[in-house]
């Protein structure tokens, strides 16, 4: 399900070939100016081909929001050692199905825009690291890299360019924490996936010990556009400080949940009211999660005047994230919320960190037990202190993932809290649809 927000300016960028007959083919993807945008690459400098991409504003589209131009620029070209370009397409964000469409309806756009990569830092090869319930995707990644292979746009000397690329798919095991780049780098080498000391950063020490550029699928599937549009049109759709466009995932109490191109900036209320249909029910908005669950949570009053980008979501002292937007009506339980939200991150916690193998463990139990009705007024002040005790202390960010959701549901949601006391039963047990139920 897409959007086009009506405008002067192109705003199906990724989505373009969505619901073209036969879109994932490489004859479908020649015929809508497929690998055009290399061509072009190709007779450009590294350093212009760089400069193109920061020109474009375009942020990381897996979650942390970081310039892709700045971080390719980070890898040492001059180093004799190989270098590598991996993609992460590891999407296990709750609310988040956004990389898992491009791949299924575009795979050669993603190609093509690993490809350019390569030409920006000098790389032969690559791998495409793709998450353990989307076993199903490393069939169509694998066709298309054959297809690919069968034209002459990946292996030596391609399009006659001179350049020679390898890619590869590799599937991980399901593994939450293998979203995190450096857990992904160890998982891609055949170890167990935990995080990595940094520094050094994957830009100098990435892929088997060599200069590595990192990225998410939706990132390089907007390289193309940037390469064969300029920098600067892919900019304009977006704001200021982050360009383009990007997919959004909407999920929960909507009418019409699916996944949207939206540029970057699109009202966050217009884009519940008339994007995804309005609250299903005729119901009033309580609560948003704007980038996945790992995002502090929007009352409905913070919503009003926000917009769909890094800086206002930064504002409202939450993220953007990966653009898994989780909607909840007024029947939603937040302390319910709370606890299935932590009872993810305690099960995904790699168990490397003690603030967060325990911590997280902790706060699962506290609030399971207090949705049940056995909490105490204490246990309010007690969830917030954990919570608080787990940030910036562990080696990634799923420490940080668990606390900031639950932090922002006590702090703004105390009276739910308050209302679980006593041995009180939830006063939304009772309701029709509970969003994270």
């Amino acid at each position: 399900m897409l959007y086009n927000e009506p405008s002067p300016l192109e705003t199906r960028v990724l989505s373009r070939r969505f619901g073209l007959p036969d879109s994932a083919s490489l004859g479908t993807y020649l015929a809508t100016e497929g690998y055009q945008a290399f061509l072009k690459a190709a007779r450009m400098k590294p350093d212009e081909i760089i400069e193109e991409v920061k020109a474009s504003n375009l942020r990381g589209r897996g979650g942390a929001g970081f310039p892709a131009g700045m971080k390719w620029s980070f890898v040492p070209r001059s180093s004799p050692k190989p270098k590598y370009i991996v993609v992460n397409a590891d999407e296990s964000e709750p609310g988040t199905c956004k990389d898992r469409v491009l791949i299924e309806n575009d795979p050669h756009q993603l190609i093509e825009g690993v490809l350019i990569a390569g030409l920006a830092v000098d790389a032969h090869a690559g791998y495409i690291y793709v998450r353990g319930e989307y076993r199903y995707l490393i069939e169509i990644l694998e066709k298309a890299i054959a297809e690919a292979y069968a034209g002459g746009r990946l292996g030596k000397n391609i399009q006659g360019t001179g350049f020679d690329f390898d890619l590869y798919t590799h599937t991980g095991a399901g593994a939450y924490e293998c979203g995190e780049e450096s857990a992904l780098l160890e998982s891609l080498e055949g170890k167990r996936g935990i995080p990595r000391i940094r520094p050094p950063f994957p830009a100098v020490v990435g892929a088997f010990q060599r200069p590595t550029v990192l990225n998410n699928v939706e990132t390089y599937c907007a390289v193309p556009a940037i390469i064969l549009r300029g920098g600067a049109a892919f900019a304009a759709l977006g704001v200021p400080r982050a360009g383009g466009t990007k997919m959004t995932c909407l999920t929960g109490n909507l009418n019409k949940p699916g996944v949207y191109e939206l540029r970057m900036g699109f009202p966050v209320m217009k884009m519940i009211e008339e994007v995804g249909g309005g609250i299903r029910g005729g119901r009033k908005l309580k609560a948003m999660i704007p980038g996945g669950s790992s995002c502090p949570v929007l009352t409905a009053a913070e919503c009003e005047g926000a917009t769909m980008d890094y800086d206002s979501m930064s504002a409202r002292k939450t993220m953007l994230g990966s653009g898994g937007v989780i909607v909840m009506d007024d029947q939603t339980c937040m302390v319910k919320a709370a606890a299935r939200i932590i009872r993810f991150y305690a099960h995904e916690s790699c168990g490397w960190c003690i603030p967060c193998r325990e911590g997280a463990t902790w706060l699962r139990k506290i609030l399971v037990r207090f949705h049940a009705g056995g909490g105490t007024r204490a246990d309010i002040g007690l969830i917030g202190d954990i919570a608080r005790n787990m940030l910036g202390r562990t080696f990634c960010p799923l420490g940080d993932a668990a606390a900031m959701p639950t932090i922002s549901i006590v702090e703004k949601f105390q009276e739910e809290f308050e209302d679980h006391l006593d041995g009180r039963p939830c006063p939304y047990e009772h309701a029709e649809h509970m969003v994270m139920a």
